[in-house]
C-alpha cells in the first residue's frame, strides 16, 4: 500500500512534465516535417565532448572554465576498488569523505559515504551530477554518495574546477563533478576483482556486470548494470606503527607562564590517557592514581614524566588509549542496479526511462565510552574493592575533620562493548524524459526534458550507555538489611541494576544490559526535479555561429524521519536533555522548493585572423527563487583567446551560490559529545553535549570567483598539452555553525548573547552548549592548478623501442584558504596537515600532486603513479619555538613542534589482454608500504581520535588487487 501511494505521489510530478515533453516533441516533429534541413554556416560538430563546464558543446581545453576529463581507459587502467577512490586522487579534490575518514563519528550519518570535495571548500559546495542531472543527496547536508552510480557504464568523469552555478545551479561554488554514462553501449562487459592488504586484512571484492542491446531495428536501446561489493574492514589498528611509542598527543604545557619563555603547547609521542584506564582510575584526593585492573584488583598507576589535563607521556601511557577499539577501516557492503531504456519515436524525437537502486551497509567500532576523570563516586560505594575501602577508612580515621566522602574517577569502561556505528542507506532514483532536435530560424536545435524522483532512506544506530541509567547504576550501595548490592535510587527506580565501575571483567550481563541502549534514527530524503533545456546556433556573426542554451528547472527537497522513543521524548524537555552518552538522534522534517531559469551563450568575436586564431565570449545568467529565502541571480562571464594555434588563454568571472541545506534549515537538536575548556572556571576541561538545531532565517551563500589560465599545445611537440589556471574564490555570508568551544570562548570575551546558549549545572560546570548555523563567516580560497599530458609512439623516437608511452601530471598549489568565522581572527589554513576534527582546522596541504606514466605494447600495459602531499604544520597560526617564546595568545599559540612531514606514495598497475576482449590485471597501491605520519591530537578531545590523519595520509599500507574483466 505504501509503495502504491509513493507511486501515485510520484506521478503527480511526472505526468505534467510528460505532457510538456509531448507538446515540445510534437512541435519539434512538426518543425522537422515542415522545414528542410538548413545547415549552419559553420556547424559545430555534435560528436565533440559536451564538457560540464558549459551547457554548450565544447571540448575540455576549449572550455572557459578549467575542466579535467578522466576517460574510461584511465579508470580501467587504474582498476580502482571504487571509482570515487580514483577521482579523489585528483589534486584539486581535498578533504573528501570516504568510509575510513569517518570511523570516529556516529552522529553525522557519514559512515560508509564516498562524497567528493573540491578545494576542501566542503562537499556541499561541490555539485555532483550523473549525466548532467542532479542526484538526490545521501545525507541531510547535501552530500552525494558516488557509490550509488553504475560504475561499469561510466564513460568519463568531468571535473570542473571553478564556479558553475549559472550553468548548473546552486552548490557549484567550488565546481562540478559530472559522471557521464555511455548510453549507447552495446554488448556485455563485466569485472571481478578482489584484494587485501599486505597484512592480510581488509579483504574486499567487487563484481560488476553491464549489458546493452538495441531492439526494434535499433530504434530502441536497453542498458542494465549491477554491482556487488564488500570490504571486510579492519578491526582495531593492527599495524606496526600503532604502538605505545608512536601514540602522539598535544599537551597544554603545565609549566607555561606568559613570561617564562616556554611554549604553551607541547607535542609528545609515547602518550596515553592520565585520567581514564580500562577499569577506572581515581583522579583526585589522597587515593589519586589508584587504578583497577582485571577483577577489580587495585594498583598504583605510573604517571610518567609529563602529565597535563587528560594526557600523559611515558609511564603506563600504553595502558590507556583507543588503539584497540577504533577501527582503522569500516566493514562496508554495497550493491546497486541500474536500468535505462530509450526509444526513437522518430528520427528527431527520443523518449527514455531510467531506474536505479543502491544500498549500502556499514559497521565500525568507534571507541570505548570514555569518561575522563568526570565521574563523582561516593566513598561508600558498595563495589569499592576491599583494599581501597581499607585505605579510605584509614584516611578518614586519620582525618576525622575532613573525611573523604567522594572522589573523581575516570574510566574507558571496557566492561561495556565498544561504541559502534551501524549505517544502512538505500537510494531509489527514477527518471523519465525525452530529447530531440529540430530545425528553426535557419539552424539545428537540440532539446531535452526530464522528470526525476529520488528517495533516500537512511538508518543510523549505535550502542551507547543511557546517561540516566549509567549514573544510577554506578551509584551502588549495600542494602542495610540483606547486605546485597543495589542502586541507591532503588526506592524510586526499582528496575535499576547496579554496575561495578571498579575493574574489568566484574559486571554481569544484566548490569551491562541495564546501562546500555540503542539510539537509532530513520530519515527519508526526497528530491523531485523537473527540467527542460534547449540548445542551438540561432545565427552567425562575422566570426562564426553564435551558440545559445537555455532552460528551466523546478526542484523540491524534503526530509522526514523518526527516532527511538527515548530520543523522541527528550525533545519535549527544555532544554533538550540528551539521553545517551553520544548519538542522541533527532529526526529532521521540512522541505523547500526552487524554481529557476538560465540562459547561456558563446559568441565568437574573432576567427583565423592575425594574432587572433580564435576569440570567444561565454556568458551565462540564472534566475533562482527559493521558497525559504527568496530570489537570487547568478552569472558568469568568460573569454577564450588563442592568438596562434600553439597557445590559448581563458578567463572567467562568476557569481555563485550555495543555498542552505535541509540540515542547516530544519535540523532538530542533533547532539554530539564535545570536550570543552571553560575560560571562566580556570580553563577547566569537561565533557559537554553540543546540541545543534536548524535556522530557517538562513540566506544563500554568495561566492565571487575569478579564474585565468593558459593552455599550451605546441606544434613542435606533437602529443603534448599543458595548462595552468589560477583561481580566486571569495565566499560571503558563508553559513557556519560555531563549535561549542567557540561559543564558550565568545561568551567569555563579552558577547553575552551567546552566553544564553551555555547550560551549566549547580556547580557551574558546563553540561550543554546550544549552537545553530548562521550567515556569519566569509572565506577566501586561491590557488593554481597544473595539468600536462604527453603521448608518444616510442618507435618514432628509436626503431628498437616498442609501444606507446603516455604521461599525465596533475598538481594543485593551494595559496590561500582563509576563513573568517566572525568570532576569531581570520586564519589561512593552507599548509595545515593535521586532522580537521582534532585541530579545529581544515586539512589542506600547500601541494597535492599526482603523476602517472603508462607504457602499452601489444597485450601488455603497465602504469606507475606517484601521488603525494607537501609538508605542513599542525596549525598555521601557531608560533613554533622551544625557548625564549613570546607570550602565547588565543590567536597565536606557541608550540614546540609545529611540523608535519609530507608524503609520497607509489602505485602500479599491470594489465594483460587475453583473447576475446578480456584481460587480467594486478594493482598495488602504496608499493613501499609507507606508514602514515603520526599526527598529534589534543589538547582537548572532540572525538575518539587516533594519532593519524586519514584525509591526506595513507593509513592502510600496501594494498593488492587482482581481477579479470571482459567485453563481448
Amino acid at each position: 500500500m505504501q509503495t502504491s501511494l509513493k507511486l501515485k505521489e510520484s506521478l503527480k510530478f511526472h505526468i505534467p512534465l510528460l505532457c510538456c515533453i509531448s507538446l515540445i516533441a510534437a512541435g519539434a516533429t512538426f518543425a522537422q516535417q515542415s522545414l528542410p534541413d538548413i545547415p549552419a554556416a559553420t556547424p559545430v560538430e555534435l560528436n565533440e565532448i559536451v564538457v560540464t563546464s558549459t551547457r554548450i558543446v565544447r571540448d575540455g581545453y576549449q572550455a572557459p572554465t578549467p575542466t579535467s576529463v578522466i576517460g574510461e581507459e584511465e579508470i580501467a587502467a587504474k582498476a580502482p576498488a571504487n571509482i570515487a577512490d580514483f577521482v579523489n586522487e585528483l589534486p584539486s579534490l581535498a578533504g573528501s569523505n570516504s568510509p575510513r575518514f569517518n570511523v570516529s563519528s556516529i552522529s553525522a550519518g557519514l559512515s560508509g559515504l564516498n562524497a567528493l570535495n573540491l578545494r576542501d571548500l566542503g562537499g556541499n559546495r561541490t555539485l555532483v551530477l550523473l549525466d548532467g542531472q542532479r542526484v538526490g543527496a545521501a545525507t541531510l547536508t547535501d552530500l552525494v554518495d558516488v557509490n550509488e552510480f553504475p560504475e561499469q557504464l561510466v564513460k568519463r568523469v568531468d571535473v570542473v574546477t571553478g564556479g558553475a552555478s549559472a550553468d548548473w545551479g546552486s552548490d557549484a561554488v567550488a565546481g562540478v563533478v559530472n559522471f557521464v554514462l555511455d548510453k549507447t553501449f552495446t554488448g556485455i562487459k563485466g569485472e571481478i576483482q578482489g584484494g587485501t592488504t599486505t597484512y592480510g586484512d581488509d579483504g574486499n571484492y567487487k563484481i560488476s556486470l553491464a549489458a546493452g542491446t538495441g531492439f526494434s531495428n535499433d530504434r530502441g536501446h536497453i542498458l542494465i548494470s549491477a554491482e556487488d561489493a564488500y570490504n571486510a574492514g579492519i578491526s582495531g589498528v593492527p599495524r606496526p606503527w600503532a604502538n605505545q611509542n608512536n601514540e602522539t598527543m598535544m599537551y597544554a604545557n603545565p609549566a607555561y607562564t606568559p613570561t617564562n619563555g616556554q611554549p604553551a603547547l607541547l607535542v609528545r609521542n609515547n602518550s596515553g590517557f592520565a585520567t581514564g584506564t580500562p577499569g577506572g582510575i581515581i583522579t583526585s584526593g589522597p587515593l589519586k592514581g589508584t587504578y583497577f585492573g582485571p577483577g577489580g584488583t587495585p594498583a598504583q598507576f605510573n604517571y610518567g614524566s609529563l602529565v597535563s589535563g587528560n594526557f600523559m607521556q611515558g609511564g603506563q601511557s600504553g595502558y590507556a588509549n583507543f588503539a584497540n577499539t577504533v577501527d582503522l577501516d569500516p566493514r562496508v557492503t554495497r550493491q546497486n542496479v541500474f536500468f535505462r531504456t530509450s526509444f526513437d519515436v522518430t528520427d528527431h524525437f527520443q523518449v527514455f526511462g531510467q531506474a536505479s537502486y543502491a544500498k549500502a551497509s556499514t559497521f565500525n567500532n568507534v571507541s570505548d565510552q570514555w569518561n575522563l576523570g568526570n565521574l563523582t563516586i561516593s566513598a561508600n560505594n558498595a563495589f569499592i574493592p576491599a583494599g581501597t575501602a581499607t585505605a579510605i577508612a584509614a584516611y578518614n580515621a586519620a582525618h576525622p575533620a575532613t573525611p573523604l566522602t567522594s572522589f573523581t574517577l575516570g574510566s574507558l569502561n571496557q566492561d561495556l562493548p565498544p561504541i559502534s556505528s551501524t549505517t544502512d542507506r538505500s537510494n531509489g532514483r527514477f527518471v523519465i524524459g525525452a530529447n530531440g532536435d529540430f530545425n528553426a530560424v535557419g539552424s539545428k536545435w537540440t532539446w531535452d526534458a526530464y522528470s526525476q524522483e529520488t528517495l533516500t532512506d537512511i538508518y543510523v544506530a549505535s550502542n551507547l550507555t543511557v546517561t540516566a541509567n549509567y549514573k544510577a547504576a554506578i551509584n551502588a550501595v549495600q542494602n542495610p538489611t540483606t547486605g546485597a548490592v543495589q542502586c541507591a535510587s532503588i526506592a524510586t527506580n526499582p528496575s535499576c541494576v547496579p554496575y561495578d565501575i571498579f575493574g574489568t571483567g566484574v559486571n554481569s550481563s544484566a548490569a551491562i544490559n541495564y546501562v546500555m541502549g540503542t539510539p537509532w534514527l530513520r530519515e527519508q530524503l526526497r528530491q523531485n526535479v523537473e527540467a527542460a533545456n534547449l540548445r542551438g546556433n540561432p545565427f552567425s556573426d562575422w566570426a562564426g555561429p553564435v551558440s545559445v542554451a537555455t532552460g528551466v528547472e523546478h526542484r523540491k527537497e524534503s526530509a522526514d524521519g523518526s527516532s527511538d522513543a527515548a530520543d523522541a521524548a527528550s525533545l519535549e524537555t527544555t532544554p533538550v536533555t540528551p539521553v545517551y552518552f553520544a548519538g542522541n538522534f533527532h529526526p529532521t522534517a521540512g522541505s523547500y522548493e526552487v524554481t529557476e531559469g538560465y540562459f547561456e551563450t558563446v559568441v565568437p568575436l574573432a576567427k583565423d585572423l592575425f594574432l587572433a586564431k580564435s576569440l570567444d565570449l561565454n556568458g551565462a545568467v540564472r534566475a533562482t527563487d527559493y521558497s525559504t529565502s527568496g530570489y537570487v541571480t547568478t552569472w558568469k562571464m568568460g573569454l577564450t583567446f588563442a592568438p596562434i594555434d600553439d597557445i590559448s588563454f581563458r578567463a572567467t568571472r562568476s557569481r555563485d551560490i550555495r543555498a542552505p541545506d535541509l540540515a542547516e534549515l530544519f535540523q532538530n537538536s542533533q547532539t554530539v559529545t564535545a570536550g570543552v575548556t571553560d575560560p571562566t572556571h580556570n580553563n577547566a576541561s569537561t565533557t559537554a553535549f553540543q546540541v545543534t538545531s536548524g535556522n530557517l532565517n538562513l540566506q544563500p551563500e554568495k561566492a565571487d570567483t575569478t579564474g585565468v589560465g593558459v593552455i599550451l599545445t605546441p606544434s613542435f611537440l606533437p602529443g603534448f598539452t599543458a595548462s595552468v589556471d589560477y583561481y580566486d574564490i571569495h565566499v560571503a555570508d558563508a553559513i557556519t555553525t560555531l563549535t561549542a568551544q567557540q561559543v564558550v570562548n565568545t561568551c567569555a570575551q563579552g558577547d553575552t548573547a551567546l552566553c544564553a546558549d551555555i547550560v551549566r549545572d549547580a556547580s557551574g560546570t558546563i553540561t550543554q552548549v546550544n549552537v545553530e548555523p548562521i550567515n556569519f563567516a566569509s572565506q577566501v580560497a586561491r590557488g593554481l592548478d597544473f595539468e600536462a599530458s604527453y603521448r608518444r609512439n616510442l618507435e618514432t623516437v628509436a626503431p628498437f623501442l616498442k609501444g606507446n608511452f603516455t604521461v599525465r601530471l596533475l598538481a594543485t598549489h593551494f595559496l590561500e584558504n582563509t576563513i573568517n568565522s566572525g568570532v576569531t581572527a581570520p586564519v589561512n589554513n593552507v599548509g595545515d596537515n593535521s586532522e580537521g576534527a582534532s585541530s579545529g582546522t581544515l586539512t589542506l596541504p600547500h601541494w597535492r600532486y599526482s603523476a602517472t606514466a603508462v607504457w602499452a605494447n601489444g597485450p601488455l600495459a603497465m602504469s606507475f603513479t606517484a601521488r603525494g602531499v607537501s609538508a605542513g604544520v599542525y596549525n598555521s597560526t601557531y608560533v613554533q619555538c622551544t625557548a625564549n617564546c613570546p607570550a602565547s595568545t588565543a590567536n597565536n599559540m606557541t608550540i614546540d613542534n609545529n611540523h608535519l612531514p609530507g608524503a609520497i606514495y607509489f602505485d602500479t598497475t599491470i594489465n594483460y589482454e587475453l583473447p576475446h576482449q578480456s584481460e587480467v590485471f594486478l594493482a598495488v597501491d602504496n608499493l613501499a608500504n609507507k606508514a602514515p605520519v603520526m599526527v598529534a591530537y589534543g589538547p582537548s578531545i572532540g572525538a575518539a581520535p587516533l594519532s593519524i590523519n586519514p584525509v591526506i595520509y595513507d593509513t592502510l599500507g600496501r594494498v593488492f588487487r587482482m581481477g579479470f574483466r571482459f567485453k563481448m
